[in-house]
């Protein structure tokens, strides 16, 4: 089962007996699980029909004698264990035998961040109930959930607002769930997002310099490089953040770079490299200011930085600016 066929199930209350949610999205499994809780048991019957364990303290006959016992003034009971990938083998043994005659009255569920399906009870767990894997949202997809989870709430974005929404506010879905209800309060009457809006509320200017930083170091420009670097250094960015997104940064412009001259088209470049479409055209142009041959030669630069500040007795500082300045350079002698 997928989460958009579970979602639907639960709006059509068709609840299935046996649940297992996992994955590496949690916002989305959180969400479900939320809704679940929210249609199998009104707030008035709770007390009496909901139960919660934990992987690491539960006991299998505990969950058992939970999931067998008769809701109080409901049609249904929800028992959930979270985090069942540390419950004991032992266990989980114990469940098997629910597994084959569960109890029609109880909905029982299963989260874990990811399981081993070669394992006898998933294995069982798959003949008997649903799986339902809830896959990580890539960078690309983004854009996507953003205007869908506006449009929820009424708003819509223009173009260029939401390319500086999706660039500030990262890829954390709890983080852009939220940001998206103090947008959709601040507008007010209004329903449609600006640039201005986005500076205005979704404020992050480390990130946005860290952005600003690698676009420099794209676009060859030295002087700006070094300026913003100097910023964040002084605002006690952390040297190895900021060498994790130049390799990060690189690392998609050599990507570009090689599939423009496999004769990629663009509209497959977007998951070739692993970008926000929003931001394809601005890396395609930076990937082309540098040959073929530069980039093994900038990632062998990134490389003896990372170790130089793993050392004892670095100067972050010195040595950062002098990798932009390398980086910048039209040669490739040192």
């Amino acid at each position: 089962m997928t989460p958009s066929e579970l979602n639907r199930a639960i709006h059509e209350r068709r609840f299935p007996a046996l649940l297992l949610l996992y994955g590496e999205e949690r916002f989305f499994l959180e969400e479900t699980l939320h809704a679940l809780q929210q249609s199998i048991v009104p707030s008035e019957s709770r007390d009496f029909n909901f139960t919660q364990y934990y992987g690491k303290t539960a006991r299998g006959g505990d969950i058992i004698d939970t999931a067998r016992t008769l809701p109080v003034f409901s049609p249904l009971r929800l028992v959930v264990v979270r985090d069942v990938q540390s419950l004991a083998t032992a266990e989980l043994d114990v469940l098997l035998p629910y597994l084959a005659d569960a109890c029609p009255e109880t909905v029982l569920v299963l989260t874990a961040d990811k399981i081993d399906g070669r394992r006898k009870f998933y294995q069982h767990f798959k003949k008997y109930g649903e799986l339902v894997d809830f896959k990580k949202f890539y960078e690309n997809q983004i854009p996507g959930f953003v205007r869908e989870r506006g449009r929820q709430q009424g708003i819509a974005f223009a173009e260029e607002a939401i390319a500086l929404f999706c660039r500030r506010v990262g890829t954390n879905l709890a983080e852009i769930a939220g940001e998206l209800e103090k947008l959709a309060t601040y507008l007010g009457d209004r329903d449609l997002v600006d640039v201005s809006d986005v500076r205005e509320i979704v404020s992050d200017t480390r990130i946005e310099s860290v952005f600003e930083l690698t676009n420099a170091l794209g676009r060859r420009s030295t002087s700006e490089a070094v300026r913003v670097l100097n910023r964040l250094l002084i605002d006690a960015t952390p040297p190895l953040v900021l060498l994790t997104m130049m390799t990060r940064h690189f690392r998609q412009m050599w990507k570009a770079h090689y599939l423009l001259g496999q004769g990629v088209e663009k509209k497959d470049l977007v998951k070739g490299v692993g970008v926000n479409p929003y931001f394809l055209e601005g890396l395609l142009e930076q990937a082309r200011l540098f040959p073929a041959d530069r980039y093994p030669w900038i990632f062998e630069r990134l490389l003896e930085l990372d170790l130089a500040l793993k050392s004892s007795g670095a100067h972050p500082t010195a040595l950062l600016e002098l990798l932009v300045l390398q980086i910048c350079r039209n040669k490739t002698s040192a």
